[in-house]
């Protein structure tokens, strides 16, 4: 199984907000930070905003900051909120065209080890991953992500 590239940068606009504790981050540095595509990383911005799992605060000083303690995040929730489907094998999928899915036991399995992906990510949230202000300092020492360094070391 493998998560979307969409899963994947959620996760890391987590990290980098969690990162900056209080202080309002934007898109831009997020993404000139990460080097990825701003218009990507807006629609995963606002799937999380939707999500209650960010804050956007609008305005010329505006940015985004976490919508709930990083201990309340967990991250089965957020692959819930980002990936598309868990359409792991065809007979899962609408209009599926497998000939044996009224026989076939292969869906329980999958069902099976489904769920017990998503309970291990349960068990763990973003306050478990999150990567401080120092770590973030030593990947990005003379970059973007600069401003991290201005926050009050944790």
């Amino acid at each position: 199984m493998q998560l979307t590239k969409f899963s994947d940068y959620a996760f890391r606009v987590l990290m980098y907000v969690h990162a900056a504790n209080d202080r309002l981050v934007t898109i831009e540095e997020m993404a000139n930070s990460y080097q990825v595509s701003r218009a990507h990383l807006m629609k995963v911005v606002n799937a999380l905003t939707r999500a209650d799992f960010l804050i956007a605060v609008r305005g010329r000083s505006g940015g985004l900051r976490l919508g709930k303690p990083a201990e309340e995040i967990r991250l089965g929730d957020v692959v819930r909120a980002t990936e598309p489907d868990f359409a792991l094998v065809e007979c899962f999928s609408t209009g599926s065209q497998c000939v044996i899915t009224r026989c076939c036991r292969l869906p329980g399995v999958m069902q099976e080890a489904l769920q017990a992906f998503l309970d291990v990510l349960d068990k763990h949230t973003l306050s478990n991953i999150a990567l401080g202000n120092r770590d973030f300092s030593a990947v990005f020492p003379n970059g973007a992500a600069g401003n991290l360094q201005n926050v009050q070391s944790e």
